[in-house]
């Protein structure tokens, strides 16, 4: 089974993507898509989506987990984060991908035990989990990579219940 992982930003949405056999993951691709703060809201978003859109054409995951919205004190931050969310939630169903969403705490508490955990401590469980020599960089595409890694357990969790 292959799983993208998307940890949504205006200026950047990091990607991963990872294949399991049997219950061991493969770290396939990670990255980020980054915006230009120039250009308009909408064109921002377009990027997004064309970009989320040649992933997947790419890569051809069967499931695709997101990052629920966390709820700023911004307001604009916020909708901001919820539109990224949609076009890229937009780009797996026009992919025919099935969409997942977990919460930030829910990723946290499914690689580290805690729902708190710190962002180096995420990262460092994707290394561990992926069993890479260093940690992924920058530090959303490893979000990613995290959320990717939280959906193939909350698949596992589903099976065996």
């Amino acid at each position: 089974m292959r799983l993208i992982g998307i940890d949504p930003g205006l200026r950047c949405t990091g990607y991963g993507i990872i294949e399991f056999t049997g219950k061991h993951p493969t770290l396939i691709q990670y990255g980020t898509i980054t915006t230009d703060s120039g250009h308009s809201f909408s064109r921002r978003l377009q990027t997004v989506y064309d970009d989320v859109s040649d992933v997947l054409r790419e890569y051809h995951p069967d499931e695709f987990a997101i990052e629920e919205a966390f709820y700023s004190k911004n307001a604009r931050t916020a909708l901001q984060l919820g539109h990224v969310r949609g076009v890229a939630m937009l780009a797996a169903r026009h992919a025919r991908v099935p969409v997942s969403e977990y919460s930030a705490k829910k990723i946290k508490l499914a690689l580290t035990g805690r729902g708190s955990a710190t962002k180096e401590q995420v990262q460092y469980m994707v290394k561990t989990l992926l069993h890479l020599k260093d940690p992924p960089h920058p530090v959303d595409a490893s979000d990613a990579l995290a959320c990717a890694l939280c959906h193939h357990q909350q698949i596992q969790l589903q099976v065996s219940s």
